[in-house]
C-alpha cells in the first residue's frame, strides 16, 4: 500500500468504533513479538491537557540528548503528526509500510475468530512497533480516551502522569466525577508514581485510594511541585516552577493560557520521577525544553488584523480555561466567536460559558458524524450573544466571522477538532492529508 491507500484503510477500521477491552491489542502484540514490553515509557491520560504536557515532557528530554518518541491523538492536519521523534514526524512511507505489515496479521486474527481490532488499535500497535524499531530512549504515550481498558494501558510505565479529570465522554467513562477518575485510575500500576494536578476533591480521592491500594507514590502539582507565576503576556510566559528535586528558575513557555504552566509543572514533575530514576536531566534541558513547545490550536494566534486566535476547548472545562484566557488576555475587546461542537459534549454549559463574552456568535457544524442537532446551539447563543447567525459550511462560518469583525477586533475559532482543523487549514493554507478520529 502507498499512503493514500494506506490511510483508506485505516478510515475503514473506524467502523468497528470505541470498543474497548485490552484482549485485542494484546492478541495483535503478541503476534508482533510484543514490542512494547521493551519500551520505556511516560504514560499520560486525564481530561485535558494530555497533548500539552505530552509534548513538554518529549521536548524537556530530548534537550537533555535522549531520543525521545511521542504518540498523541487526534492530529490535526496529517495522520502523520500522531507520531514524533525529536519533534519529527513519521514519513508517510513508512506508515504506509507498517500498515501493509500489519494487514495480514489482522486479517489471520478475524481468521481465526478474534474480533477485529479497532482503528485506533491498529494505530497503537503501529506506534510501539515504530517506536521499538526506531530505538527511542523514551516514549511519551497519550491515552485515547480513559485510561483502564484504553488500549494504550498495556505497558507498565516509569511514570504515570493523570493531567486532571472533568466531565467528558461520559457515554463511556460515567456520569460523576469519581467514576470518571475511577476509568483514568486504570493506568496507576503497582509501585509506578502517579504525577496528577487534580483539583477536584472528588477525582483526587479516587485517585489517592488507587494508588493507596496499589503502592504507587502519588506527587500532586500545586502541593508537592509547585508554579511561580512570572510575567505573562498573551502568547508566553515567564515563570519558575519549584520541584522535589529543585527550583527551576526564568522558564519560557511560548503557548498562552494560564492552565499551560500547570501542564508545565507537571511535565517537570514527570522528568522529575525520570531523573530519580537515573536520566541526566540538567536545568538547562528544562528550560529548553518548555522554550521549544509548539502545539497547535491551542490559544494559538493564526492572523493579527483582526486578531484570530484558535483553540480546541471541545468540552466545558476546556471552555473555562478558554473564556479565562479570553478575560485575562484581551479585557474589553469586541469578540466575534465561532462555534461548532461535536453532540456528546455538555452543549449547553459550554455556550453558557462563553457566548456571554461575545458580541456576535456564528454557529457551524462539525465534520462529523456525531455532529448531532448541531444548530441546537445558536438558540442556546441567543440567550446571551446580541448577534447569532448560523452557517453549516465551516469556511462560511469563518468568513463571515471575518466580516463581523473589525481590525481592533478579536475573532475566536473554537469547539471540536474536527472544525477546528478544518477552520486552521483554511485560514493557513494548509490541506488536510489523513483523518480524525
Amino acid at each position: 500500500m502507498n499512503f493514500h491507500e494506506a490511510m483508506e484503510y485505516l478510515a475503514n477500521l473506524t467502523k468497528f468504533g470505541f470498543n474497548f477491552g485490552l484482549g485485542r491489542i494484546q492478541e495483535l502484540l503478541r503476534r508482533l513479538g510484543d514490542p512494547h514490553l521493551s519500551l520505556r515509557v511516560i504514560h499520560i491520560g486525564g481530561t485535558n491537557g494530555k497533548g500539552s504536557t505530552a509534548v513538554m515532557v518529549a521536548g524537556i528530554l530530548r534537550e537533555a540528548g535522549c531520543r525521545a518518541g511521542v504518540f498523541t491523538s487526534p492530529h490535526l492536519h496529517a495522520y502523520t503528526e500522531r507520531y514524533r521523534i525529536g519533534g519529527a514526524e513519521i514519513s508517510g512511507v513508512k506508515v504506509a509500510g507498517l500498515i501493509t505489515e500489519l494487514r495480514p496479521h489482522l486479517e489471520a486474527m478475524v481468521a481465526e475468530g478474534f474480533e477485529h481490532p479497532t482503528e485506533f488499535e491498529v494505530s497503537t500497535a503501529l506506534a510501539f512497533l515504530y517506536f521499538y524499531r526506531e530505538k527511542v530512549d523514551y516514549l511519551v504515550l497519550e491515552v485515547g480516551l480513559g485510561g483502564a481498558i484504553d488500549s494504550t494501558n498495556v505497558i507498565t510505565p516509569l511514570v504515570a502522569v493523570i493531567t486532571n479529570v472533568a466531565m467528558d465522554h461520559m457515554d463511556y467513562l460515567g456520569n460523576t466525577i469519581r467514576e470518571i477518575a475511577a476509568v483514568k485510575a486504570g493506568i496507576v500500576k503497582r509501585g509506578v508514581p502517579l504525577v496528577t494536578a487534580a483539583d477536584n476533591r472528588a477525582a483526587l480521592a479516587v485517585l489517592e485510594a488507587a494508588c493507596r491500594d496499589l503502592g504507587a507514590p502519588l506527587i500532586l502539582v500545586g502541593r508537592d511541585v509547585t508554579v511561580e507565576p512570572g510575567e505573562s503576556a498573551p502568547a508566553a510566559h515567564r515563570f519558575a516552577i519549584q520541584g522535589r528535586l529543585g527550583r527551576y528558575p526564568d522558564l519560557r513557555l511560548p503557548l498562552a493560557g494560564l492552565h499551560q504552566l500547570v501542564n508545565a509543572a507537571t511535565a517537570v514533575a514527570a522528568v522529575e520521577v525520570l531523573a530519580e530514576a537515573g536520566a541526566a536531566v540538567p536545568l538547562k534541558a528544562v528550560r529548553g525544553g518548555l522554550a521549544a513547545t509548539r502545539w497547535p490550536a491551542r490559544l494559538e494566534t493564526v492572523r493579527e488584523r483582526p486578531l484570530v486566535i484558535i483553540d480546541g476547548a471541545h468540552n466545558y472545562d476546556g471552555a473555562k480555561c478558554l473564556a479565562r484566557a479570553i478575560r485575562d488576555s484581551h479585557p474589553g475587546r469586541r469578540l466575534v466567536l465561532v462555534l461548532g461542537m461535536l453532540g456528546d459534549k455538555e452543549r449547553s454549559k459550554v455556550v453558557a460559558e462563553l457566548a456571554p463574552l461575545a458580541q456576535a456568535v456564528v454557529v457551524t457544524r462539525p465534520n462529523s458524524p456525531r455532529a448531532g442537532e448541531w444548530q441546537a446551539m445558536a438558540e442556546e447563543a441567543r440567550r446571551y450573544a446580541p448577534s447569532v447567525a448560523v452557517l453549516e459550511d465551516i469556511g462560511a462560518a469563518v468568513e463571515q466571522a471575518l466580516r463581523l469583525a473589525g481590525p481592533q477586533d478579536l475573532v475566536v475559532i473554537t469547539g471540536s477538532l474536527y472544525m477546528v482543523a478544518e477552520a486552521r487549514e483554511l485560514l493557513l493554507g494548509r490541506s488536510n492529508t489523513g483523518f480524525i478520529t
